[in-house]
């Protein structure tokens, strides 16, 4: 089958190649993969700025259909479409895995980078890892429920949106607008995102689009200024950071109210950054660190994205995995939300 891997270690090495046909062994299934997303990771494994264990096929953002399931799988059959954790090779053994959170146990290696992931013909997964989509959910948002469920795991389980709250989202990518039409659907008054000159032609176009409340350049506007009109003089009752930016991270706790929560889940890419801690510790915040996703966040994005989000909106490119340079170089360049790609 072709698929796109990245090769060896380094700057670049990727290429759409010949590779083996996997088989499933007694507790997996084989996914035929019918749509998966670019995520930034790609990005990152393709500059080398992530780990990973080459040869690798990369792509994590998958859904398809299984096509063949393992002897000792119970709970799978032939033809059920279905999208997958990332989360294999967890030990589940740690204090991290016994405690419910395989997702960041430090033997974890994800498909896309510790695996053979998804931008190939087949792929095969571990059955506990699995989840049903519905037959009205299409591929290209079956491909959008992991980096939804990133969000929903983040922002909805962890940070939480309380109703009536006001919420701001720092950078306009396909996770902070994910985030802003989340947020949204989960009760909260008003969403204010935040961009920047590079932003405006595509990011915050699609912010306004999709009806986010307000959508603020913070290179021409006082988004301080904004958020404090807009919220009495209090300040935001939630900042989820999606952008991971060390500038927008450092205007959090001039926006953030009083025994306000924030958010985390942009990667600054080891960036140092600059924060008055002692201002958020005079304001009494709650602050969440997160990383990847939690098993109940998968079935919550899937209703969500089948009955109340579009995601489809944040799709801008769908090209075969012969034509990933345009997607990537796209995403780069900021031409691109959300990139698919399709095996062939």
């Amino acid at each position: 089958m072709l698929a796109l891997v990245k090769t060896q270690k380094g700057e670049g090495f990727i290429e759409v190649k010949e590779m083996p046909e996997p088989r499933p062994q007694p507790n997996e299934v084989l996914i035929e993969v019918k749509a998966c997303g670019v995520c930034g990771t790609d990005i990152h494994v393709m500059h080398d700025e992530f780990p990973y264990w080459p040869p690798v096929i990369m792509g994590h953002e998958f859904s398809g259909q299984i096509v063949e399931v393992g002897e000792a799988v119970t709970m799978w059959k032939g033809g059920e479409r279905v999208v997958s954790e990332p989360h294999t090779r967890a030990c589940g053994k740690c204090y991290l895995c016994r405690s419910g959170n395989i997702q960041i146990c430090p033997e974890k290696r994800s498909p896309g980078w510790g695996i053979h992931g998804g931008f190939a013909r087949y792929v095969v997964m571990p059955e506990h890892l699995i989840h049903r989509i519905p037959d009205t959910m299409t591929w290209e948002q079956g491909a959008m429920v992991e980096p939804t469920a990133n969000v929903v795991a983040d922002m909805l389980e962890r940070a939480r949106v309380e109703p009536e709250d006001f919420v701001v989202i720092m950078g306009p990518g396909p996770i902070g607008l994910t985030a802003a039409m989340c947020a949204k659907v989960e009760g909260a008054r008003e969403v204010l995102i935040t961009g920047t000159d590079a932003d405006e032609a595509l990011r915050l176009k699609t912010a306004r689009e999709i009806g986010v409340d307000h959508v603020v350049n913070v290179q021409q506007q006082d988004v301080e200024q904004i958020v404090l009109e807009l919220t009495d003089g209090r300040g935001a009752d939630l900042v989820v950071d999606c952008s991971g930016a060390p500038a927008a991270i450092s205007m959090i706790p001039r926006l953030v109210r009083k025994k306000g929560r924030i958010c985390g889940i942009g990667l600054t890419g080891n960036r140092q950054v600059q924060l008055d801690w002692d201002m958020l510790m005079k304001k009494v915040c709650d602050l969440y660190f997160n990383m990847s996703t939690s098993y109940s966040s998968w079935d919550r994005t899937i209703s969500l994205i089948d009955k109340k989000i579009d995601v489809e909106k944040l799709i801008t490119h769908k090209l075969p995995i012969t034509r990933w340079q345009e997607g990537f170089e796209a995403i780069e360049t900021q031409q691109a939300l959300k990139v698919i790609l399709y095996p062939v």
